[in-house]
């Protein structure tokens, strides 16, 4: 009985302690939660560097290291929730397990899932808590959110699209720079500037292309938007619920409450 209760009072203390790290506001939590993302972007950075090399001992046993890493991270954020279920339906908690999948199943596969890797970038702007964060350390991002998390998008398409084009269409022994042109190949296609030089000629590579150009297209529409739209303070509206005010707002356009929009001052 004794050390049935010692192991509940550990593993309490153990959640509670993740609880704060995860969704806490002291400082040692903002940075756990900051150290995930330089985590995150380092890894990112990896796939990237070796989504075109071959199977080896160094990189199978760094490719099951990582991914046991993002699993006990993932278990943890799923432990502490508040609805696991809501959690995991979220995107970038499937793009996580599609990471894990890859990377422990990597030495055991004879085709290459490296792309899916690059999915963890997901998680650099959809994590509630790392979008409440940065409201509120970044002046700039809280100017520029929609710009950010557009651009983000973008660039996450961008290098799934290159590492896709990189695993499964493009000849790696054709050509000394085989990311280079996988990523030249992305740019020109989503674009549609298509000069033609480097081609997907298959049925397959045809369709890839297809879907290239179209969800490209979209995704410079909306950063064009971001950009180009004028800018809005975010300010939940008491009484309709209105998130977004002009910079100026003292009533809700909606409903014409009283709204408070938080100002840093001269």
């Amino acid at each position: 009985m004794r050390g049935g209760r010692g192991y509940d009072i550990a593993m309490q203390k153990l959640k509670a302690k993740l609880t704060s790290l995860y969704h806490g506001d002291a400082k040692g939590s903002v940075q756990f939660r900051y150290a995930l993302i330089l985590f995150d972007v380092v890894t990112i950075g990896f796939f990237v560097a070796t989504a075109h090399l071959d199977q080896g001992l160094w990189l199978n046993a760094t490719s099951l290291t990582v991914g046991f890493i993002i699993l006990a991270d993932l278990l943890a954020r799923l432990w502490v929730a508040e609805d696991p279920i809501w959690l995991l339906r979220r995107v970038y908690t499937i793009a996580d397990i599609l990471v894990i999948l890859s990377l422990l199943l990597d030495p055991f596969l004879t085709s290459n899932l490296a792309f899916l890797r690059v999915l963890r970038g997901l998680r650099l702007v959809h994590s509630y808590r790392l979008l409440d964060d940065m409201r509120r350390d970044s002046r700039f991002f809280r100017e520029h959110e929609d710009t950010v998390i557009a651009t983000v998008n973008l660039l996450v398409f961008v290098m799934v699209t290159t590492l896709a084009v990189l695993v499964f269409f493009l000849d790696r022994e054709a050509t000394t720079t085989p990311y280079l042109d996988a990523l030249y190949f992305t740019v020109a296609t989503l674009t549609t500037t298509g000069f033609g030089d480097i081609t997907l000629n298959t049925p397959a590579g045809k369709a890839f292309s297809v879907v290239v150009m179209v969800v490209g297209v979209t995704l410079f529409v909306q950063l064009a938007r971001a950009i180009l739209k004028p800018r809005k303070a975010q300010c939940e509206c008491a009484k309709c619920g209105l998130l977004r005010h002009d910079l100026d707002a003292v009533h809700c356009k909606h409903c014409g409450e009283v709204i408070h929009i938080e100002t840093e001052g001269l």
